[in-house]
């Protein structure tokens, strides 16, 4: 089959895009053809400007659909809008579709997720009026997120009940975890099929090669200084202040790491803790810049190295662009503290990494990924929203915190405990999450069909 694989991006460290990637080796490996369909311009087969997340009428619909009329005078106007730019975007897919004769979708967030109108509109009525066969791949809800909880107008809850997701029978919906088969099954009635993030744990391991053996240099990390990775983006639900504040703690307890440790490097008064942050920045400034003054009340150095990192590692002019990979292959430890994700992309990235992670255990964690029997260094499932200074935050239990660093710093410091811990991790990842299993996801998707 000829294939779309659609989102609003491709080509970036997102997890959804992430994902997209593993599903196209996966197809293409078994023989279909697959063409990406998004709103990035530089990168993929198939560019659609309204699927642009970032362009200024998406942003606009998007906003007035939440936040109140800003930029309509009323509801009607509104929905004149919606309906202009759905007819525009429903007459490019469909040359799309036509000219690369596309005769299979699957759609990443495009029927749950909820921040385009036109596009969930165009793409249902486009494979309800050419009965295309559709994967919906649910990796996230509307209702799960709160700043959608509150729809604008009765237009956008008829929306949002019509559209996200739809039942039809052309349409299966896989989602990526057992919360969220249960609350589509409780809410709308679709059954569907969960599809865990998956990783590949057959590719070489990450490690200090010719391309990256100046990394750590570059960011001014000595080889003896001890690096913890926060992989993910830059978003408030991520809760970074959890983790900056872990290692500002570890720092304080910087003593017990003097000597040798793990890896055999030794560790002295003059070495650094660092955290380095490769992720996107898709949160407001002001998140940014608490995250900052957290650090400096926590004596943390930040490296934030989002500039250097790309999907892949390349050169272009001169400059020299690392893939997140490469984060990975010169950190020691890993944190993830997110308070919501869907699966956990990063999970999966610090446990072939062979890294030890530091975990928050949030809902999916706790009712998908525990149960497998991975060990991690766990901050708990309790956490505070604090309000001070003007900004809501996150915060643990003091205790929990003291005792993951004490945790963290035992590991260190024991190449055996380490090793120990992040081989049976990686064996686990193997068995539960590769890429075997999602093969065998994507066959029982697609047989459902027939």
């Amino acid at each position: 089959m000829r294939i779309g694989l659609v989102h609003f991006r491709v080509g970036e460290t997102d997890g959804v895009s992430l994902e997209m990637e593993k599903w196209r080796k996966i197809l293409e490996k078994n023989g279909h053809e697959v063409l990406y369909i998004s709103g990035s311009h530089d990168y993929g087969e198939i560019y659609i400007r309204e699927l642009d997340i970032h362009g200024e009428n998406f942003q606009k619909l998007f906003s007035n659909s939440f936040k109140g009329f800003k930029d309509f005078k009323n509801e009607r106007e509104f929905i004149e809008e919606v309906f202009k730019e759905t007819k525009q975007l429903k007459k490019k897919i469909l040359k799309a579709i036509e000219t690369y004769k596309i005769d299979f979708l699957i759609l990443n967030n495009i029927l749950s997720l909820g921040i385009s109108l036109p596009a969930a509109i165009a793409f249902t009525e486009i494979i309800k009026e050419r009965r295309i066969k559709a994967i919906s791949h649910n990796h996230d809800f509307h209702w799960e997120r709160d700043y959608m909880s509150v729809p604008s107008c009765s237009f956008v809850s008829d929306c949002l009940e019509k559209y996200f997701p739809p039942k039809d029978e052309s349409i299966k919906h896989a989602v990526i975890n057992s919360i969220a088969k249960e609350e589509l099954k409780k809410r709308r009635g679709i059954d569907s099929v969960v599809v865990p993030n998956v990783f590949d744990f057959n590719q070489p391991e990450w490690k200090i090669d010719e391309f990256n053996h100046d990394l750590r240099k570059k960011l001014g990390i000595l080889p003896n200084d001890i690096v913890f990775l926060h992989a993910t983006r830059i978003v408030e639900r991520k809760a970074i202040e959890i983790a900056i504040r872990l290692v500002g703690e570890i720092n304080r307890m910087r003593n017990k790491l003097i000597g040798k440790l793990y890896n055999g490097q030794v560790f002295n008064q003059n070495n650094k803790i660092i955290m380095l942050m490769p992720g996107l920045i898709e949160s407001s400034n002001e998140y940014v810049e608490f995250l900052k003054k957290t650090a400096r009340e926590e004596n943390v150095e930040i490296r934030w190295c989002n500039p250097i990192t790309k999907a892949e590692r390349s050169h272009k002019n001169s400059e020299k662009f690392y893939s997140l990979w490469d984060m990975y292959a010169v950190s020691d430890m890993v944190t993830y503290t997110s308070v919501l994700e869907g699966w956990g992309n990063q999970f999966l990235e610090g446990i072939f990494s062979k890294k030890n992670m530091i975990v928050l255990e949030y809902p999916v964690y706790i009712s998908d990924i525990k149960p497998l029997g991975f060990e991690v260094i766990s901050l708990g499932n309790t956490f505070n929203r604090v309000f001070k200074d003007g900004f809501k935050y996150f915060e643990i239990p003091e205790e929990r915190k003291k005792s993951a660093a004490e945790e963290a710093i035992n590991i260190l410091k024991s190449a055996e405990e380490y090793r120990k811990r992040t081989n049976k991790n990686f064996e686990l990842g193997k068995k539960y999450l590769s890429y075997e299993v999602l093969e065998n996801k994507i066959d029982e998707l697609l047989h459902a069909f027939k």
